[in-house]
């Protein structure tokens, strides 16, 4: 039987999918099956479950569910890459394999590999670029280099036209044009099964409606006070649509056209938000220029930085016991939702290399494990961005304040006691500074320093004079 292959990976839905309307446009005009395949890749499933995995593969499973009751049955294999195509081989005559293609990192390796085997078997593959509003090398100089500042990138960005969100013919959908072959999914269906069953805690926040409805919210309600309430912890001031990109339950299309007809032309919340979008395709772009980001620091001056290798410190940050509040509750949203206020990314990003002098790849590797929307080029971006070490990053000299930017971000304390219960009952005066409450008032709120929580673990203006020490002495090597 003469077959198309659709082969989804982060971008599970049905609506506004390149490769999906392109596979189905070349299946109904030469008249062949279409064949929906899923590789659930060994090497993230022996890895041990953290939640970003465990919201992947809830996200996966919701989708094939979904896809399945529409009459798209999702194949699913598990094994490596090359042997998964192969037992379709045996079985089909594939003619085509279409698939929207990753641009970074391992995804990016494996796509080749994929595509030179299918190829050496005389199969065509269609890959497209779906992932973001523009691809790593669509935005360059007029003399063909790259950028490596954001603000002339995102000029030449927002001049550019945006591609329209892509009509998917749902009428193929059917057993009459579809194939359904259980037998050749089991393997797969088990291996999620047994991952789903062995998941710690259980994400509801995740499938195309939810993703819909998250946007439709997003406008209606934030959109308009977003550059006021974005950069506030305590307050629902962000979209919370990057759950959904990560997993491709919604597309960057959609979400731009939406935004964009659907502001008000008086908005102020518009441009920042869009503006996100934008260094999201920056940093995607920085990484396909510079692939080996992942280990090594952009800025040469610095790849010598001597790092401080205390493990103590970072077990107290992954914690959230450092003893500076809202450090210690971004670090315990994080553990606990999977998900963390931007600001406190960079604080706590910035905390960890300037106040603690740790290397960013340690903190970069933590968040990645916990993370349900880890963006590998965003978050590596970040981080580098924090470190001062990266492309554009803010200069090392400039180090973030743990205790004014708790002030400033979280006056009252609110977000605070939210995730560090030991200080719920701390008077605002304290709150943002609790080593410096009388005894008599630790004792009154319950919170004895030391004991209930901890004291500051370092001197931040020592480890201010320390840092900038560190990479002034890395710049003159």
């Amino acid at each position: 039987m003469e077959i198309v292959v659709i082969w989804f990976r982060r971008d599970m839905r049905l609506d506004d999918h390149i490769a999906l309307s392109k596979a189905i446009t070349y299946a109904k005009k030469h008249e062949y099956k279409l064949f929906a395949f899923y590789h659930v890749d060994p090497f993230f499933t022996e890895m041990e479950l953290d939640l970003n995995h465990e919201h992947f593969f809830q996200s996966l499973a919701h989708f094939v569910k979904e896809a399945r009751e529409s009459q798209v049955y999702v194949h699913l294999f598990h094994d490596d890459v090359l042997s998964a195509f192969q037992q379709v081989i045996d079985v089909y005559d594939i003619k085509a394999v279409f698939f929207n293609e990753d641009q970074v990192g391992i995804g990016q390796t494996r796509d080749h590999r994929v595509s030179d085997f299918l190829e050496g078997k005389g199969i065509h593959v269609s890959k497209w670029q779906d992932t973001h509003l523009h691809g790593a090398r669509d935005i360059l100089k007029a003399d063909g280099s790259h950028y490596q500042v954001f603000t002339p990138y995102y000029q030449s960005w927002r001049k550019q036209e945006k591609q329209r969100v892509i009509k998917v013919d749902k009428s193929f959908f059917s057993s009459e044009h579809s194939i359904c072959d259980e037998s050749l999914s089991q393997k797969g269906e088990d291996k999620l099964k047994s991952i789903i069953k062995g998941c710690s805690r259980k994400f509801d926040q995740i499938g195309s409606d939810k993703a819909m409805n998250t946007l439709n919210t997003f406008i209606q309600k934030r959109l308009t006070h977003y550059h006021e309430k974005r950069d506030i912890p305590s307050v629902f001031g962000t979209s919370k649509l990057s759950r959904f990109l990560k997993t491709g339950t919604i597309s960057i299309r959609t979400i731009f056209h939406a935004v964009n007809e659907g502001a008000l032309y008086e908005d102020e919340g518009w441009e920042p938000f869009v503006k996100e979008l934008a260094w999201r395709d920056f940093y995607h772009m920085i990484f396909a220029h510079y692939p080996e980001m992942k280990e090594k620091e952009i800025n040469s001056s610095f790849q010598g930085v001597k790092w401080n290798g205390d493990e103590t410190l970072f077990e107290a940050w992954c914690k959230g016991e450092t003893g500076f509040p809202l450090v210690d509750a971004g670090m315990r949203q994080l553990n606990e939702e999977g998900w963390m206020h931007n600001r406190l990314r960079m604080v706590t990003a910035s905390f960890l290399t300037k106040d603690y002098l740790i290397d960013w790849r340690k903190g970069e590797a933590y968040f990645a494990k916990k993370l349900v929307d880890y963006d590998e080029s965003s978050n590596i971006g970040g981080f580098q961005w924090a470190a001062s070490v990266g492309t554009d990053a803010v200069p090392y000299f400039r180090i973030f304040n743990p205790t004014t930017q708790s002030k400033r971000f979280d006056p009252t304390g609110q977000f605070i006691r939210r995730y560090v219960p030991e200080l719920k009952h701390v008077d605002e005066k304290w709150i943002h500074e609790p080593s410096k409450m009388p005894i008599d008032e630790q004792i009154k709120s319950g919170c004895v320093l030391g004991d209930a929580y901890p004291l500051p673990t370092v001197d931040h203006q020592e480890r201010r004079k320390q840092a900038i020490s560190l990479f002034e002495e890395a710049k003159q090597q």
